[in-house]
């Protein structure tokens, strides 16, 4: 489980085959083989380490629903180790598992990102919403489309800084949304 506050901007190093080559250094404190890291929102496994890297191994169906296709060698990520246990939680709950890509409008500070028509029915209006692993608040929502305020700081430490209209940005939805359409599901029949 994760925050959506980036401890760290990676970059890629490398990209052969499944293979991701990162490289990091804070998110590698504490991370021992097998310990997960979430890339751009998306919680991966680390599988070899060195000084000022790591490795992960990213499956077709990962690369297939996330922005780490685009991913190459240069590219900045927003980095970030699991929450443990006792800690502030900063940002809200996610978990690492992108529900789609998303397509900026318009670029930071005013961020508009357009998602699936499917996704907007579990944005509230100042809802939890994760943007390449970056924990916000929506607003301004339409049928398809939000906006996000990202300040200064938030643009200067995360990829969101960087994006561009056309760039594609991973989106994770607010947990308890979905958990909450779930559980009414059968009642609404």
């Amino acid at each position: 489980m994760f925050t959506g506050i980036v401890e760290e901007l990676g970059t890629i190093a490398s990209r052969v085959g499944s293979r991701l080559r990162i490289n990091a250094r804070t998110v590698l404190e504490g991370s021992d083989l097998g310990a997960s890291i979430a890339v751009n929102g998306c919680c991966l496994t680390l599988v070899a380490s060195g000084d000022g890297w790591w490795e992960t191994d990213v499956s077709d169906e990962t690369y297939s629903r996330t922005n780490l296709s685009d991913a190459q060698a240069g590219d900045r990520v927003n980095l970030e180790r699991p929450m443990a246990l006792g800690e502030r939680l900063g940002g809200h709950i996610v978990l690492g598992h992108v529900d789609g890509i998303g397509t900026v409008v318009n670029a930071a500070p005013n961020l508009r990102v357009r998602i699936p028509v499917n996704l907007m029915r579990y944005l509230v209006e100042k809802g939890s919403v994760t943007v390449d692993g970056v924990s916000l608040t929506a607003f301004n929502l339409d049928s398809d489309s939000f906006e996000v305020a990202v300040i200064p700081h938030t643009a200067e430490v995360t990829t969101l800084g960087v994006r561009r209209p056309g760039d594609r940005v991973n989106i994770e939805m607010d947990v308890l949304a979905k958990h909450i359409e779930r559980l009414i599901e059968p009642h609404t029949s």
